[in-house]
């Protein structure tokens, strides 16, 4: 897996997959499927506080999946939150575990963050096992955590430390 910044030039590609994957992402995440969502999501992940990859297969160059790492934040916290999904036809293939690991890597190393945090609804249990699988503890449970499509859900807290 390769993982590439997010570039304007990645749009009919992400929105075709982003369309198709309706039905895969759904309850959990809204992914950009519009021009204009798109490029605002291309535009906050540029840094410094959002990075957004989209995910390539190494051998097919292949739109697999997109990562982001947010809210980074620097001084005595160097800590981020990791938001990811994989497009349909890539998903319960390994594909995003190994882009999960490599992303975890690039935090720990060029990006140099201490932790990083995934925040999962408790019913999403194939993105429970993914980062359960790359190293990841489960930390706590926040109620009403995050709006997703529209409403406040739980989310359970897991993260993992640089070693």
């Amino acid at each position: 897996m390769r993982l590439v910044q997010i570039t304007l030039a990645d749009e009919a590609e992400f929105l075709a997959a982003a369309r198709r994957s309706h039905q895969l992402h759904h309850p959990w995440v809204t992914a950009p499927i519009t021009p204009a969502t798109f490029r605002a999501l291309a535009a906050r992940s540029q840094g410094p506080a959002t990075l957004g990859y989209v995910v390539r297969h190494a051998r097919t160059d292949a739109l697999v999946g997109f990562i982001n790492i947010s809210n980074i934040v620097r001084g005595f916290f160097q800590s981020a939150y990791l938001g990811y999904y994989a497009f349909a036809g890539h998903e319960r293939q390994g594909l995003m575990q190994a882009a999960l690991r490599q992303a975890v890597r690039l935090a720990f190393t060029e990006l140099k963050l201490h932790r990083l945090e995934a925040n999962i609804q408790p019913g999403n249990v194939a993105s429970i096992a993914l980062v359960r699988s790359c190293g990841f503890s489960k930390e706590g449970f926040s109620p009403r955590y995050l709006k997703i499509r529209g409403r406040w859900r739980d989310h359970e807290r897991w993260a993992i430390l640089a070693r």
